[in-house]
């Protein structure tokens, strides 16, 4: 099925999924629409994209698109608004420690086995627990775009945590983060989005991209720490308030 591309999008298009089980809410089933570009894509129209509500998963390009549900929201965060809380100031302190590299993408055993070890723990039972390396190569190192894999080391060089970034004109893109699930509170993942916001600062773009955000998904809850956050509704982007 085929859908008239929204504006200043002209040179793609635009198909839905068939029905498939929601990642996010049990007993729900999910679509997506996915961008096609017709003579390649490029890093204005994929930031257009992103900030038209789409994510990048591979080389697909995809926004939720469900028959009955608009839960899943895009957020991102103001970069020079935001102000660390008390606990994320503790947290950044505590790991600084760590030694953070950016790599362009490429197939490392030590991450194929890092994103086994935190899918097993952290989504035992999900489609992606048992990711071969031709799979996870296919999710995590498959990008037309310009991606960069942050890798965090501690000072003995043991492997901690991997994210996925893509740049856009306006920000950074929060693709995908796997991380050493021991200790369990060790908040990597909430250090890994104080870093990006940084890593922003550094660039000097004005939001950091984050993905969506459904409230009854407990998983999704920290994204609401990092405030101001902003989300996109009816095509416009408007402080998150009154939800928490």
């Amino acid at each position: 099925m085929t859908h008239r591309a929204p504006d200043r999008l002209t040179s793609l298009h635009f198909y839905s999924t068939a029905p498939y089980p929601c990642s996010y809410l049990a007993d729900h089933m999910a679509r997506s629409q996915v961008a096609v570009p017709s003579d390649g894509m490029d890093v204005h129209t994929y930031s257009q994209l992103v900030r038209s509500g789409f994510r990048r998963s591979g080389y697909f390009i995809y926004r939720p698109y469900c028959d009955d549900c608009v839960k899943c929201i895009s957020v991102r965060v103001p970069v020079a608004e935001f102000e660390p809380s008390r606990t994320q100031r503790k947290l950044w302190r505590r790991h600084q420690p760590l030694q953070a590299q950016l790599h362009n993408l490429h197939f490392d055993e030590e991450h194929y086995q890092l994103y086994n070890r935190y899918q097993q723990a952290r989504h035992d039972g999900g489609s992606m627990a048992e990711d071969d390396r031709q799979q996870y190569s296919d999710f995590i190192l498959k990008s037309t775009m310009e991606s960069w894999l942050a890798v965090f080391r501690e000072p003995d060089q043991t492997l901690r945590m991997v994210s996925l970034i893509d740049r856009l004109d306006d920000g950074l893109s929060a693709v995908y983060t796997f991380f050493d699930p021991q200790p369990a509170n060790a908040s990597f993942g909430t250090y890994n989005v104080l870093w990006q916001i940084e890593l922003c600062r550094r660039l000097r773009l004005p939001y950091l991209y984050l993905g969506y955000w459904v409230q009854e998904c407990r998983k999704m809850a920290y994204k609401t720490n990092f405030q101001p956050l902003e989300r996109l509704s009816q095509g416009r982007w408007q402080r998150l308030d009154g939800v928490f």
